[in-house]
């Protein structure tokens, strides 16, 4: 007895959603770490805001790797666990000695571009094999997404700008 079979998620269809959690599973535990590289090496003005807000993003990702590790089990398969595999499989890339938040928070912005970008597409991969709780999950990083973009290009821009 499988979990799919009590899910009503079409077996072979919920493969391709595996293949894309496990994508961004990936990403998301490269994505972690840099974080935690961001909060360690954070120098400047704005120190105060960026270390507890790079604290909070970790502590985000992390969340979200244990999520989309669950949701891969729960579709039969197998989350990857290899920080090597991840690297080859990841299409974020490392990065450290950032001390700059500016910086630092142009490399948050274009993770988050990416990962939105994938996330939507995986959205549409879970809706054809009937999987509307991935679906529903992906949603809900999009949302908090969206608006963690907005304030980051609003922290990021100069005020007095014409």
């Amino acid at each position: 007895m499988k979990t799919l079979d009590f899910l009503h998620v079409n077996e072979s269809k919920a493969a391709a959603v595996v293949a894309g959690l496990n994508q961004l599973l990936a990403d998301f535990q490269v994505y972690y770490t840099n974080l935690r590289g961001f909060h360690w090496e954070i120098k400047g003005h704005g120190f105060f805001v960026l270390h507890s807000k790079f604290e909070e993003l970790y502590d985000d990702a992390a969340a979200k790797v244990d999520e989309l590790a669950e949701r891969i089990l729960m579709l039969g398969g197998t989350p990857e666990n290899r920080f090597s595999e991840y690297l080859k499989k990841a299409h974020i890339q490392e990065i450290s000695g950032v001390a700059c938040g500016s910086d630092a928070v142009d490399n948050i912005l274009e993770t988050y571009r990416h990962l939105i970008r994938e996330e939507r597409k995986l959205i549409d991969v879970a809706n054809e094999a009937n999987d509307v709780v991935t679906a529903d999950l992906l949603t809900g990083y999009l949302k908090e997404q969206e608006k963690l973009v907005w304030m980051l290009v609003a922290w990021n821009s100069k005020c007095c700008e014409k």
